[in-house]
């Protein structure tokens, strides 16, 4: 789902997001948007087998070695690759399996789905963060989002 509903209730609840494919080259998308996440306060947490480090985070070879819960399992894969991450974001107890923009797989989505998974696919969390609280209206974007209520959330 990818309504806008449905993605303010995902982006305000899950606080914690491991960064499937998260490079360490600050010009790679998946750098950019898990900076944006980190300095808009969600623990961003790297899974990338060749890296030690990203971000400041220590980075982790898969999921199932992150020592803590994860509410969010963002995936920059090859689409091919999602079904495999989104059966291991069931085995960890994530609340999200989020596919990024131009990344559709319609078996990670059965997986997410038929375990109770928000799923969402072909979608930015960088974008749709910004986009839904408050960060690109400020200069002068048009969101295509009308609300009567005021944003909970302000960008910094």
């Amino acid at each position: 789902m990818s309504d806008i509903k449905t993605l303010r209730r995902i982006l305000s609840s899950n606080k914690t997001i491991a960064v499937v494919g998260l490079s360490g080259n600050w010009y790679r998308p998946s750098f950019f948007a898990a900076k944006y996440m980190q300095e808009h306060g969600y623990r961003v947490i790297p899974v990338n087998p060749n890296y030690e480090e990203i971000l400041g985070e220590k980075c982790y070879p898969d999921l199932a070695s992150i020592p803590e819960e994860v509410d969010l399992v963002d995936l920059f894969q090859h689409p091919d690759k999602t079904p495999g991450y989104a059966a291991q974001a069931v085995e960890i107890g994530a609340k999200t399996v989020w596919l990024q923009l131009g990344i559709k797989n319609k078996e990670a989505e059965s997986i997410a789905l038929k375990a109770n998974l928000d799923y969402v696919e072909n979608h930015c969390v960088k974008i749709e963060h910004a986009r839904l609280f408050g960060g690109l209206n400020f200069i002068g974007v048009n969101t295509k989002v009308i609300s009567s209520q005021r944003n909970k959330i302000i960008a910094n």
